[in-house]
This record gives structure tokens, C-alpha cells and sequence, in this order.
């Protein structure tokens, strides 16, 4: 930079016009800082995340749409892994400025499952039956206790929401494990599922 002040006071000494250099040093600069624009914004956001920690390396976070591990923290990026094996690659300037979820910070997960029963079954029933199959899964914490509530009726149908408590890295076996032992409990003590039908009139 002195180098070229000192060229362009020499050819100013010698009587060149010097306004047709300075648009081009000024457009030069509008599209350096331009182009620099994301990355600057990716590293400043990459410094602030450094700084407050709003995860760590292994945690669950889910970020601009995408739930993963967090595999490696850059000054520009941060490397995600998915539960589908795919590494995603977020921009530090959108992941420091957007939400996060932390999924790890409390070293337990609530899984929220629903399924849907005929109106006709007790509710009690159905939830003592779904209780006792979710205490029946070891990975399953017994505090905070699973849960059964009813989350919605109508529709011909009555839709519990089912919550079991485990640990982080559990949560995809409660997920899938959790409805299968339920439905097949369901089956096994009479607790009808709810089964859509049509009424078809001619005319």
C-alpha cells in the first residue's frame, strides 16, 4: 500500500491525472469488501461462538434446519453429523446469528411419540398398558417417569402422545424401539388402533 501512495504522489508530482486511478482503486475496493462480506461475517461469528460456547465438540444440536453431532468447530464452519451418516457444513456467520438446540445440555431427552387409539378404548386403560411397556424397556429412565397424555380427539379418533425419558445417545433406539413394544402391547391387552374409513355415497 505505501508502495503504490508513493507511486501515485510521484506521477500527482508530475502532473498525471490522477481521479481515473482512484475510481478504479475505489470499485476495487467496494468489490474486495463485497466479496469478503460472508467471510468476514463467517469469522466473526465463528470468534463469538468460541468465545460463549453455545455447544461443544459430540454435542446433538439441531441448527439451521439440520439435527446432528457437532464433528469439528472452524473459525469459518462448523461440521455436522447426521443421524443418516451425511456430514453438513454450516456457515459460522448464519449458525451464531440463528437458533440453536442443544439437545445435550441436560444429559437426558424427552421422546415424543404419538399414536392414535379408537375412541372407544378407556383412556386409563391405554395409558396403564403404555406405561407398563415403556418401564419395560431398560433404556427407558424411571425419572422422570414416562408420561401418557392425550393430545387430541376428534376425527373418530383419540391420539396419545407418549413420552418416554432416556439418555442422549439412546434417544434413536427409545424412538423406533418404543413404538413397536407399545403397539405390540396394544395389541395384546385389547386397546383398539384408531382405523381410518370413507363413506362413499353414489348418487
Amino acid at each position: 500500500m505505501l508502495k503504490i501512495l508513493l507511486l501515485l504522489t510521484v506521477f500527482g508530482m508530475m502532473g498525471v491525472n490522477l481521479t481515473a486511478f482512484g475510481a478504479i482503486l475505489a470499485g476495487l475496493a467496494v468489490g474486495v469488501g463485497a466479496a469478503l462480506n460472508g467471510t468476514l461475517g463467517n469469522f466473526a461469528g465463528g470468534v463469538m461462538m468460541l468465545l460463549f460456547k453455545p455447544f461443544k465438540l459430540g454435542d446433538l444440536i439441531e441448527a439451521q434446519c439440520f439435527v446432528g453431532n457437532v464433528k469439528e468447530q472452524g473459525i469459518f464452519n462448523t461440521f455436522l453429523l447426521t443421524p443418516e451418516n451425511k456430514t453438513v457444513i454450516l456457515s459460522n456467520g448464519a449458525l451464531s446469528t440463528g437458533t440453536i438446540v442443544n439437545y445435550t445440555t441436560h444429559g437426558n431427552l424427552r421422546v415424543d411419540i404419538s399414536m392414535a387409539i379408537d375412541p372407544g378404548v378407556s383412556i386409563d386403560h391405554a395409558r396403564k398398558v403404555a406405561i407398563d411397556a415403556m418401564n419395560s424397556i431398560p433404556e427407558v429412565l424411571s425419572s422422570p417417569a414416562p408420561e401418557v397424555s392425550v393430545l387430541y380427539t376428534g376425527g373418530s379418533m383419540t391420539t396419545l402422545a407418549i413420552r418416554p425419558y432416556c439418555a442422549r445417545q439412546d434417544y434413536w433406539t427409545i424412538f423406533f424401539g418404543t413404538q413397536e413394544i407399545v403397539k405390540n402391547a396394544f395389541d395384546a391387552h385389547g386397546v383398539a388402533a384408531h382405523i381410518p374409513h370413507r363413506v362413499i355415497i353414489n348418487k
